[in-house]
């Protein structure tokens, strides 16, 4: 049976299911297609299809002709890559037009929205899959399988500290995220896979949050303070942005032109805001504890100006230790090299035993981008899903349990306080 597809969203994220589908899943998808709020983007997502993967041309509905495309297009499934904060709104109409839903990661941004879809998907039956990519990456799997054959025992603790660097990090301080109403900052637009991780991982789910963090290197404040003077507000135009190697230039690469420059007259969107300009209100330094139900603790740290790319993580069991290091390819969204999204650069995992020598455990090879994730993810949803003995494909309920740790710890920023998870929302 073929899978009838419509996407909404056509910015940086969509080409990654898009391209699959018409690429790699012709014999079980269709796609049919696209929505967006800017018409010159769908245009472009059209000449792409047509251009990059031989595929014909297909329909176009702006945003406000959502629930006409629904009628017309009459999908299976309803790709959602649109911005964070509008994400539920075509997740519930989606769901009571009789669709099930692929959305991004995060799947919303507050507690409130987040009630609402779990409204939806209880009232009308349909089902919301969420797109946790790092699940699927090989290493991350086999963290998963120690922890279950208990080659450390009973887990008590986890140190995990990610880290950005100036290229990629900065990246979400030029887009529409520098905004938290749009993307509820990287305690849930980024943080979502890494606490999403930590209940794979783990097995358990969040009880309590506490957070502490802030703006502490983007931002005209803090450039200020550092004696930087000479400030624009985007790079396109500004002389003084050529000397900025934080800068981005859109007429340099002609994916970004096109898919971002040459659209900004309907919308007017910059995605070349300076890292170093007024109105950015999301954090770049933070750390989390997290208590968790099966009564491990976690200690999370997040910065998004870093030297290097990727992460750290120990996990403290009964038995012994886990140790893994990850430094990953750096990335810069929709920049025209997606397929190095996430590469693996180096990986180790060490099981360091109480009694006995450490050693190192053999990671199999992924292709692909988040260390070859990618491509078992989207053949899970898009093609025929194989067996899988560690659960990986997400549901609305590991969606919403991981951003519920990063909005506790939104929650905890303002009032300075622990945040009970329970409390949030009602499944």
């Amino acid at each position: 049976m073929v899978k009838r597809y419509v996407l909404v969203g056509t910015g940086g994220r969509a080409e990654y299911f898009y391209g699959a589908v018409v690429r790699d899943f012709r014999e079980t998808s269709e796609l049919v297609a696209f929505c967006d709020i800017n018409q010159t983007r769908m245009n472009y997502a059209n000449r792409l299809l047509e251009e990059k993967y031989d595929h014909p041309q297909i329909e176009t509905y702006l945003a406000k002709d959502f629930e006409q495309m629904i009628a017309n297009e009459k999908p299976d499934t309803v790709i959602v890559t649109s911005v964070d904060r509008t994400h539920h709104t075509y997740i519930i109409k989606a769901l009571e037009l009789g669709c099930d839903v692929i959305t991004e990661k995060p799947m919303t941004t507050d507690a409130e929205k987040c009630q609402a879809i779990i409204d939806a998907v209880k009232k009308t039956g349909r089902e919301v899959r969420v797109s946790f990519n790092y699940r699927y990456a090989p290493h991350n799997t086999k963290i998963r399988e120690l922890i279950k054959d208990g080659v450390i025992g009973e887990v008590f603790s986890v140190n995990f500290e990610w880290a950005l660097n100036t290229q990629h990090g900065a990246d979400y301080f030029r887009r529409w995220h520098r905004d938290k109403r749009n993307s509820g900052g990287l305690l849930v637009h980024k943080s979502t896979h890494h606490f999403d991780l930590v209940n794979f991982w783990l097995g358990t789910t969040p009880e309590t949050v506490y957070a502490l963090g802030g703006l502490r290197f983007y931002g005209r404040e803090n450039a200020e303070s550092r004696g930087v003077t000479n400030f624009y507000q985007r790079a396109h135009g500004s002389e003084v942005a050529k000397n900025d190697p934080f800068a981005i230039n859109l007429e340099e690469n002609k994916h970004l032109k096109a898919m971002y420059l040459d659209a900004e007259k309907e919308d007017g969107y910059q995605r070349d805001q300076s890292v170093f300009g007024d109105g950015i209100n999301i954090e770049d330094t933070l750390g989390v504890m997290v208590h968790y139900k099966n009564k491990a603790i976690l200690n999370y740290s997040l910065n998004a100006y870093l030297p290097w790319e990727g992460y750290i993580v120990s996990f403290n069991g009964s038995k012994g230790r886990i140790e893994v290091h990850v430094r990953e390819q750096s990335y810069i969204n929709s920049g025209g090299n997606k397929e190095d999204e996430g590469r693996l650069e180096e990986k180790s995992i060490t099981v360091m035993p109480m009694f006995s020598e450490s050693y190192e455990v053999e990671i199999e090879e992924g292709e692909g981008g988040h260390g070859g994730g990618d491509p078992i993810l989207l053949q899970d949803l898009f093609g025929t899903p194989l067996e899988d003995e560690f659960n990986r494909a997400a549901s609305h309920v590991d969606g919403a349990m991981s951003i519920l740790t990063g909005i506790a710890g939104n929650i905890s920023l303002n009032t300075g306080q622990p945040v009970k998870v329970d409390g949030l929302v009602k499944f």
